[in-house]
């Protein structure tokens, strides 16, 4: 799990793939690769970032340390929503559909309730 100090807040509300005490996540023996589609928040601009990854811990802590270009500028950031895919292609198209107009209002009419416990209305972000 990311350390406290860390400008990344992770939360796992969703307990498909399981966590363990430690907080790692542990897959079903049966999927291989698992992918995920995740949106981070930005606190210091109030905008959602949508990524993928094969590896959610190792991307978060890419993110959180600014090894990667389109947040760095952007820390801190937070977890407010992922998805778990055993199929690679699926998780890419929805991360397509996310990134998409119509994906982004889809995205925010899902995450409404989190977005204004973050402060935002409805048209901002």
């Amino acid at each position: 799990m990311i350390e406290s100090d860390s400008t990344l807040i992770l939360y796992f509300m969703n307990k498909t793939p399981q966590s363990n005490v430690a907080g790692k996540l542990d897959f079903p023996s049966d999927v291989l690769t698992p992918s995920f589609v995740y949106v981070l928040f930005s606190i210091k601009d109030r905008k959602l970032y949508v990524g993928f990854t094969h590896n959610l811990e190792q991307r978060l802590r890419d993110h959180s340390s600014g090894n990667v270009d389109s947040t760095r500028a952007r820390r801190p950031l937070k977890l407010i929503h992922y998805e778990y895919f055993t199929n690679e292609n699926d998780a890419k198209s929805r991360e397509v559909f996310l990134k998409s107009g119509f994906g982004r209002t889809q995205l925010k009419l899902s995450l409404k309730r989190t977005l204004a416990e973050l402060g935002l209305e409805s048209g901002e972000v």
